[in-house]
């Protein structure tokens, strides 16, 4: 059983560019939606990424916060192209940005398309309790806020938020 140990900031500049490491173009959806997460009907996500030139099948377990199950499993891109038009709600396209800070490779999700503006940060963690240097472009965090989250950002993207939700508020 894979674990994903994460924590996901908000991005409060463009520091983070000079240090990039490279960029990998993503597009994702997800077989089902954030209802049946809600309503318990489903206890995982499951989502299709074509990571570029590379396809995966992952699964992500409910949990709010930051210690979730996780599997990912590469597929051919071609059955990932056929998964992407059976997936509910919209696609996530974003562009990945690699970014070391003091001793880890730090994710910044540069999301286009109906997510533009919204720019987030993780880092994963070796343990829960794993002590590690916040850099000064990631701000506030918001592991514990299911709306950024990728499953929740398909069904109600960015740009249909309120000011007082992109303000945090609500």
């Amino acid at each position: 059983m894979g674990i994903e140990i994460e924590r996901k900031f908000l991005v409060t500049s463009d520091a983070w560019r000079a240090a990039a490491l490279k960029v990998v173009p993503m597009a994702q959806g997800y077989l089902n939606d954030l209802a049946a997460m809600d309503t318990g009907a489903m206890k995982a996500s499951v989502r299709v990424r074509i990571a570029g030139e590379d396809a995966f099948l992952n699964l992500k377990s409910r949990e709010l916060g930051h210690t979730r199950q996780e599997f990912d499993y590469p597929i051919p891109e071609r059955d990932a192209r056929d998964l992407l038009a059976l997936c509910v709600g919209g696609l996530v396209d974003k562009r990945r940005h690699y970014v070391e800070h003091a001793g880890f490779v730090w994710e910044v999700d540069e999301f286009l398309g109906d997510n533009a503006g919204l720019v987030v940060a993780e880092v994963e963690l070796p343990s829960a309790d794993a002590a590690f240097d916040k850099p000064a472009w990631a701000g506030r965090e918001v592991t514990e806020s299911a709306r950024y989250y990728n499953l929740a950002l398909a069904t109600r993207p960015f740009s249909q938020w309120s000011q007082a939700e992109r303000d945090g508020e609500g």
